[in-house]
């Protein structure tokens, strides 16, 4: 039977946090004023509190379920752009378009990139000795393992097995293999080739071989030198929410997610159950992604829950948290949702880099006045002149909208990427190098120079590529842009 709207108290309304939710009372909220009568509300309040439950727990669903559907944005928009329809295709990454599409994507060497399925039965992975930074992550996007120099086979290449989440792995351990369990049937292979000999290139790619367990290792195609424009940046909108309930069914449910799923349950998002949210449903998903996303990029550029790297600087650690995402008492949310918003991936030697090995990401939205970068001004940057890395440094610079490599009307990586391999940067006296970002570049010094735009937003990222001693006993530091216009 419906109930009739209780009248209204004829006292006073009475904040929230007052309330004694007894007899009748009229109790001021975020949504509006709800009416007590004999301590129950109408229909019509329990609608209105049931649409603010809801949309609170969009907004937050949001932030944890970032990391997945960004891969699984990537996945599908990498596939479709490249036509990367074969389990043993790779898709190569070198020009500036083509690396454009990857959110903080890295311009200083290639990107390969797989995306395979445990589904299908255990993955094998012949993987050859030599310079390269090669990553397995699951599409949580944590990492199984790294492969290469920061990998357990130390660069000197081995064979890989990686087993679905309800397979027993030690049903495969066999002499000299690296046997990893996957908490998700979707994997990403990732690797970058360090070495910048052509011909180690082409030794690589011709010897990487895969396959099912018990079937023959093949070669892998190569799709490459596509140079064409796209994107995997997350969608806004209802498509955000289509994306992660349709990966959700390819995925098994870990325990750390059981209490998400419950959130999501009544936005129309359950394991088993088609995507078809009603009216109601679809307007709190809109509501809940678009203030999930405000959210998530107030954390980005105020993260609350970390300090500055260099104490009286506005450089933080991009990476500042654990490769499982979560500690023996909380899961890493805010850190997490920090660096899946504004990046992808992750690995052991971005996680836990060790001295002339791994890289180091240092990234900064502010100036040395503490002001956010601002595109239509310009900045200068002085690196001092022994940054401390065994391989080299590189600045680089991204949208604070899409955060990709920024678009700034070139067309080479160079327009947005310094780095000290180039020789042509004009240093200092003192072996310094003043680096320059904004709308104007300085009068005769267009080569230390990366160009803004219009009102596009921008940060960085100064990556350390085998970082030595000093970066981590913080004797070496950067100093904050200086506005110069």
């Amino acid at each position: 039977m419906t109930r009739s709207a209780p009248q209204p108290p004829a006292h006073t309304a009475v904040p929230l946090e007052n309330a004694t939710l007894a007899g009748n009372e009229l109790i001021q909220t975020p949504i509006g004023e709800i009416a007590l009568a004999d301590s129950y509300f109408s229909d019509a309040d329990s609608r209105r509190l049931f649409d603010e439950m809801d949309y609170q727990r969009a907004v937050q669903s949001y932030m944890w379920c970032h990391p997945l559907v960004s891969m699984a944005t990537w996945r599908d928009r990498q596939r479709a752009a490249f036509s990367a329809t074969g389990a043993n295709d790779f898709v190569v990454l070198r020009s500036l378009k083509e690396k454009r599409g990857i959110v903080t994507g890295n311009l200083t060497t290639p990107y390969i990139l797989c995306f395979s399925s445990l589904r299908d039965g255990p993955l094998v992975v012949e993987y050859p000795a030599g310079k390269t930074a090669g990553g397995f992550l699951d599409f949580w996007q944590r990492p199984l393992t790294d492969a290469g120099l920061t990998g357990p086979d130390q660069g000197q290449g081995g064979t890989f097995i990686f087993v679905g989440p309800e397979e027993d792995p030690a049903k495969y351990q066999q002499p000299g293999a690296y046997v990893f369990q996957s908490p998700t049937n979707n994997v990403l292979i990732g690797l970058r080739i360090l070495d910048p000999d052509p011909e180690f290139y082409a030794q690589f790619t011709s010897s990487l071989k895969m396959g099912r367990h018990g079937g023959p290792l093949t070669s892998c195609r190569f799709i490459e030198d596509r140079d064409l424009e796209w994107s995997a940046t997350c969608p806004r909108g209802i498509d955000y929410w289509k994306i992660l309930a349709d990966v959700l069914q390819e995925e098994p449910v870990r325990p750390v997610d059981k209490a998400w799923m419950a959130l999501l349950l009544p936005l129309g998002i359950a394991k088993g159950k088609g995507f078809a949210p009603d009216a109601r449903q679809r307007q709190i998903l809109l509501r809940g992604g678009a203030m999930g996303e405000l959210m998530a990029r107030n954390l980005q550029v105020n993260p609350r829950y970390a300090e500055p790297f260099w104490p009286g600087t506005q450089w933080y650690k991009s990476f500042d948290f654990t490769i499982p995402q979560e500690t023996a008492t909380r899961v890493e949310l805010d850190e997490r949702t920090t660096w899946f918003y504004e990046a992808v991936t992750s690995s052991e030697g971005m996680v836990n880099p060790k001295i002339g090995a791994g890289q180091i990401y240092m990234t900064t939205k502010r100036d040395s006045e503490g002001r956010t970068l601002r595109a239509d001004a310009t900045y200068t940057l002085r690196v001092p002149r022994d940054v401390p890395v065994g391989q080299f440094w590189a600045l680089t610079l991204y949208s604070e909208n899409t955060r990709r490599p920024y678009d700034n009307g070139g067309t080479e990586i160079r327009s947005v990427n310094l780095d000290s391999r180039l020789t042509d940067l004009q240093r200092n006296s003192d072996g310094t190098i003043d680096l320059y970002v904004g709308a104007t570049p300085p009068a005769g010094l267009e080569s230390n120079f990366l160009r803004t735009v219009n009102e596009d937003g921008w940060f960085v990222y100064f990556r350390l590529y085998a970082p030595l001693e000093a970066f981590f006993a913080k004797t070496f530091s950067l100093p904050d842009f200086e506005r110069i216009d």
